[in-house]
């Protein structure tokens, strides 16, 4: 089944915040944000601005009605700037005005004083200084200190990690407007409309039901929506709240880029212990977060690098810290592997390092340690369905990992300038919510009178195909043509106490909440077909759309039935509930069973290094995945091949930097580098993985959005060994990304 939102998208008909007609008497809202990273406002003076025409008002701490309060797991962010600022952007006023340009215009004419502040950018000197968001965490299995005498080999070395901006194709936005009774509507960009509604309603001190937020659809995402689309969204519900006028803001891209978090840089120093036979023994590292200067999503994050950083290997002896240190940049947030990638980079990196030391190829290291059936992960959970040798072991049996590694080799052998690389990168990732009650979801599904089906659910489609899956799953359990069934809008008022669409999980929670009401109303078609035929329930079944009594088609088609069941007033409406069973963790002890079930595979990466320039050419990503049953192999496909370009961008170009004084550097498409056709690798192979799907994944096809975001890891690798084979010289550093720049020092450092 193709994506059923592909038509309108590439003819432009699909609609985003940013389509929706505007009311009479729309207003526009720009955001003034701080000039600098760190102060004491002294004087904030808006006469200028409130001078020119055009502007209606202009809105600081002290309009808010209810509370200052945007903290979503810890209360520490205001939505608008009180005494102090944090970061460069930190939102201070929201100028209104009859049109963009006005308000943009007004900001300028801001006039404020800040007494200046230390800066602090590194996560390692705000570390020094105590400047901790939350308290650390540890996860420990075995007892790293006793082994480390039964290592016969150990090494020690430091990883940094950079950011990564979002850059999703629509900028953060929101469109409100007053309804009856004191209620108000807002529609966000968000992949949390009940986090949008929840927080709109703590500053306008309102009830939660009187805060209504529908979100038809984002353009792109990857978690930068999940908590930061809300404070746009308060912004533009606060302004609408006090002049009872509708107000749209949408960011534009260079404020977009200056005001809201990255994925979380990260610096680390790791110690690694191996035996012999090249066992590891034991592993211990310290991880600093740079969490930026309000918690935002940080604490989960740390929480997923924490159940990550082991990657796709069993540690008998594991002590891993995270500290999550509060710095002056905008709030780092949720990104596509959530914390997960950070943590894995750390483990391949040890790993690396050992096999250089050693003078062996880093997949042999790899090969003996990979996480096996009824291993014991370091958080307690065992290991079942293990597919991480399986999926290595097709990619051998198909690709020829020796063979591959002797090409290069003799590549590398035959050429001067040019010099090969590949790496082995294997994938275990956990999925559902690291916090349980998270791990829910509700979907409302209607029949109409004349056999079409609507259905409402909090998943929230970026791009990823979930209303399509959800199409599937409907139109599966009810044998109806998917062309009858129509995926409504994500609102607050439908379908309530959502969880965000993030950690890969929207198509299982919502598929199975989709499955559980269609279920339930089949059972009532069966019935009221049974009574039309004069037979038991057991004794039909509908079978696309046709009403088989044993087996046999009778003459009931499905708008007879539902005809039918209309006049004999059974329920044509029902709401599922699905709750992931199974799972649990106890943070007291650092350990439980946080997943309902680990997506596996293995990645072969393959670079062309230019050793003059210092550039280089991905040749081929071979992928063995491990899709499950997979429900959707175009859609499934087509999240690899984004996921992995994605993850080499990270690892490679997508180098976000910050000046001393906290201002963003790469704060524009001429000086942030994204992949693009020509970064592309040349070849992305894709094998699924024969194996059958785990039951809590929906319909047996394990979620697709995440995991193979790590397969892009490899590529720093590939280049690594690239490096080493032009400049034997070279020592193993680990700096990602390995930008062009910093290739072409290390291809020539002595």
């Amino acid at each position: 089944m193709k994506n059923v939102d592909t038509i309108n998208h590439v003819t432009g008909k699909s609609i985003y915040v940013d389509d929706i007609p505007v009311q009479t008497g729309t207003l526009y809202a720009a955001v003034f944000g701080s000039p600098k990273a760190h102060g004491k406002i002294q004087n904030l003076n808006l006469t200028k601005a409130l001078e020119l025409a055009g502007v209606e008002r202009i809105l600081t701490y002290k309009d808010i009605p209810g509370r200052n309060q945007i903290g979503g797991i810890i209360e520490d962010e205001a939505l608008l700037a009180e005494e102090e600022v944090h970061f460069v952007g930190h939102a201070i006023a929201v100028v209104v005005a009859k049109n963009e340009s006005i308000a943009r215009e007004a900001t300028k004419l801001i006039e404020i004083e800040i007494e200046e502040l230390e800066v602090i950018t590194d996560p390692r000197e705000a570390f020094k200084k105590n400047q901790l968001l939350i308290p650390p965490r540890t996860f420990k299995m075995g007892n790293v200190e006793n082994e480390w005498k039964n290592c016969d080999f150990i090494f020690e070395g430091k990883v940094d990690n950079g950011g990564q901006e979002h850059l999703y194709i629509e900028t953060q936005g929101s469109y409100c407007y007053p309804m009856d009774n004191g209620s108000i509507k807002i529609h966000s960009s968000t992949q949390g409309a009940t986090l949008v509604q929840k927080m709109a309603a703590r500053i306008l001190n309102l009830p939660m039901h009187r805060v209504e937020v529908d979100v038809a659809r984002l353009g792109g995402a990857f978690g930068g929506k999940e908590d930061q689309a809300t404070p746009y969204a308060c912004m533009a519900a606060l302004a609408s709240y006090i002049l009872q006028k509708p107000i749209k803001i949408i960011l534009h891209r260079l404020d977009d880029m200056h005001m809201t978090g990255k994925r979380h840089p990260y610096s680390s120093d790791f110690k690694i212990g191996l035996s012999k036979d090249l066992k590891i023994v034991a592993f211990q590292t310290n991880m600093y977060q740079n969490g930026g200067a309000a918690s935002d999503l940080s604490p989960a994050i740390m929480e997923r690098t924490l159940f990550h950083s082991t990657g796709a290997y069993f540690i008998p002896n594991t002590e891993v810290t995270v500290y999550s240190c509060k710095t002056n940049l905008p709030p780092n947030t949720a990104f596509r592997g959530f914390g997960a990638p950070q943590g894995m980079f750390v483990i391949e990196s040890a790993i690396a390092k050992a096999a250089c030391e050693l003078g062996i190829s880093k997949r042999i290291i790899q090969e003996r340690n990979f996480i096996q059936e009824n291993d014991t992960f370091q958080y307690g959970q065992i290991a079942k369905n293990a597919n991480m040798i399986p999926s290595y072991k097709t990619a051998d049996e198909k690709y020829h990992i020796e063979h591959l590694e002797k090409e290069v080799d003799d590549f590398n052998v035959n050429s001067i300038e040019n010099k090969k690389g590949m790496a082995i990168m294997p994938v275990c990732f956990g999925i559902s919510f690291t916090k349980t009650p998270m791990n829910q979801a509700r979907a409302l599904v209607h029949i109409y009178q004349d056999g079409s089906v609507g259905i409402s659910t909090a998943a929230v489609e970026m791009g990823q195909g979930v209303n399509t899956k959800l199409v599937q799953v409907a139109a599966k359990v009810l044998s109806i043509n998917p062309d009858r069934i129509k995926i409504e809008s994500t609102n607050t008022t439908r379908v309530a106490n959502t969880s965000p669409t993030a950690a890969s999980t929207g198509a299982d929670l919502n598929g199975n909440a989709v499955k559980i009401a269609c279920t339930k109303l089949l059972e009532r078609l069966k019935n009221t077909a049974a009574n039309m035929l004069s037979c038991t329930a057991s004794e039909v079944d509908i079978k696309d759309e046709v009403i088989l009594f044993n087996s046999e088609k009778s003459d009931i088609t499905w708008e007879k039935l539902i005809e039918t069941a209309f006049l004999d007033r059974v329920c044509l409406t029902e709401n599922g509930h699905y709750a992931t069973p199974i799972i649990h963790f106890d943070k007291t002890k650092e350990k439980g069973h946080p997943f309902a079930y680990h997506v596996y595979g293995t990645a072969i990466i393959t670079v062309t290094l230019d050793c003059i320039r210092g550039t280089y050419d991905f040749e081929d990503v071979k992928i063995v995945h491990d899709f499950g049953n997979s429900m959707n192999t175009i859609i499934d496909n087509g999240q690899v091949e984004g996921a992995v370009v994605q993850g080499i961008g990270w690892a490679t170009m997508e180098e976000v930097v910050f000046a001393k004084n906290g201002k963003l550097l790469s704060n524009s498409l001429s000086t942030y580098k994204v992949p693009d056709i020509y970064s592309v690798p040349k070849n992305i192979e894709i094998t699924p993985l024969k194996t059958e799907g785990p039951e809590l994944a929906l319909l047996r096809s394990k979620a697709i959005g995440e995991p193979p975001f790590m397969y892009g890891i490899g590529a720093y690798f590939a280049i690594a060994k690239a490096i080493r084979e032009f400049n034997p010289n070279y020592k193993l550093d680990f700096d990602a990304p390995f930008t062009p720049e910093k290739v072409l020092m290390r291809l020539y450092s002595k």
